[in-house]
């Protein structure tokens, strides 16, 4: 016979979506401070609908910067396990506007996807396990186990308030196991448990020549131009192999198994399909002797996000400028240390840049690479729930986004992390349109009701 829960949210799937555009309607842009009173909008329609829903503790945390909601419900008991489900409510900014085909916050459902900014990244994705608690308290009057949740609204910026809440409530958030859907399915058929995610170093490097801008005309050729400095340099930063041209930058490298890349060549992976989804001309080699699957997810990375200096208006303007500056991250794997690789790339910097320029490197965030045991108990339950919410055997695969939560979990609350994604490859997450799938939303759904019971009988 189905369970109470599974008929309660299938019979209540309009309230659901309903509920979802009410949320995705809420502009919560994180990075700019305009949308300040926005965020903390989100923040209070989380804790309303998360009372509505039934949880016996719900408040909006102060930060430095913006609000943590927390809720909890302890009704189970104490011999039953705990679940903290992490999410976050902020969301990117819409630029460029006018490649939206509808409003980025009207959200509007074509071909079965619900068009949204954060529909898969990532409200539509963490609302599928409030609506799961929900089905549990109508259909059953309690869930099978203690529910904890932290939604924070600073992800899309780095997490700089988590980190201390987390540290300074440890004892509160104390759980059995932590929930996290952020990430994305293989396929549209093929659900995929992510058990390690990269790091990151996020700079910014100054490059700093004249005290002013100055006419090429009077001074080109002897005034050693910061933007040609910048490229230089930047360009000195891989090596023709494609590796990251920063001595001691792979020391620390925890090496493939051979168990790990003979079951990522097993995962069905399409070179082409990959390509198409880019809309490159081709795939660059990079890393020389590692897979485009290997070079995406478990290799670490170095990019160049940006440059900013000089005239890049409509029209000429012959000046060479006084200060360029270049943004640079690092994705980082276990165990690379993100305070270490951050001093090593300031070292290469310096160590490149000419005495004609003075160069400073800033670092604008951090976080650490962290790789999850897959024979955890929770990950077994996880693997049964996929099973039986989307009929398919999931697959285990390392990611190579950044997820700060997920280490601070492991490290501070030292438990297993499940990261069981809803999305899909295609939702143009951070991009215009992007979308999450309501069948996805449904099954989600229903998936996160068979993980909360599949945990609670593995105690």
């Amino acid at each position: 016979m189905t369970q109470p829960a599974l008929r309660f949210a299938e019979a209540h799937r309009v309230d659901n979506l309903d509920h979802l555009i009410e949320f995705l309607r809420i502009p919560s842009i994180s990075t700019t401070p305009e949308y300040r009173s926005e965020v903390e909008r989100a923040a209070n329609w989380l804790v309303a609908r998360m009372r509505e829903i039934g949880f016996s503790r719900v408040e909006a945390v102060p930060t430095e910067g913006c609000p943590i909601v927390y809720g909890e419900w302890l009704g189970a008991g104490p011999n039953a396990p705990t679940l903290l489900i992490y999410g976050h409510y902020d969301v990117q900014p819409t630029d460029p506007d006018d490649e939206w085909v509808s409003p980025p916050f009207s959200p509007t459902i074509r071909d079965g996807n619900l068009y949204a900014r954060g529909a898969s990244d990532n409200k539509g994705q963490h609302y599928t396990h409030l609506a799961a608690a929900e089905a549990f308290f109508r259909a059953e009057g309690v869930p099978p186990v203690n529910l904890k949740f932290v939604i924070e609204g600073e992800e899309e910026v780095g997490s700089n308030s988590l980190g201390p809440f987390i540290r300074q409530h440890a004892d509160m958030l104390a759980c059995d196991a932590a929930l996290i859907s952020d990430t994305a399915m293989l396929n549209a058929k093929t659900p995929k448990i992510v058990y390690g995610v990269r790091g990151i170093v996020y700079t910014e490097m100054e490059v700093r020549g004249p005290m002013h801008d100055l006419h090429s005309g009077a001074y080109g050729g002897v005034a050693h131009n910061p933007l040609q400095v910048a490229v230089e340099m930047l360009a000195a930063l891989h090596d023709d192999q494609g590796r990251v041209a920063i001595p001691g930058f792979y020391d620390r490298v925890r090496p493939l198994t051979d168990d790990e890349r003979a079951e990522l060549r097993r995962i069905p992976f399409d070179e082409e399909a990959l390509r198409r989804e880019m809309g490159a001309p081709a795939l660059w080699s990079g890393e020389a002797g590692y897979t485009p699957l290997e070079r995406i997810s478990v290799r670490p990375t170095l990019e160049i996000h940006g440059i900013r200096g000089g005239f890049v208006g409509e029209g000429q303007k012959t000046v060479i400028p006084a200060r360029v500056v270049a943004k640079v991250s690092m994705r980082l794997v276990p165990d690379q240390d993100p305070k270490e690789i951050a001093r090593l790339f300031e070292k290469r910097i310096h160590d490149l840049a000419p005495p004609t320029v003075e160069v400073e490197v800033r670092v604008l965030s951090d976080a650490d690479p962290a790789l999850i045991d897959r024979d955890a108990p929770a990950m077994q339950a996880a693997v049964q729930a996929y099973h039986q919410g989307f009929g398919a055997e999931p697959i285990f695969l390392r990611e190579g986004g950044t997820l700060p939560v997920v280490a601070m979990f492991n490290k501070i609350l030292q438990v297993p992390v499940i990261m069981m994604g809803f999305g899909l490859p295609d939702d143009n997450l951070h991009a215009p349109n992007e979308k999450f799938s309501l069948d996805n939303f449904y099954r989600g759904i229903n998936t996160s009701i068979h993980f909360m019971r599949g945990l609670a009988s593995q105690e």
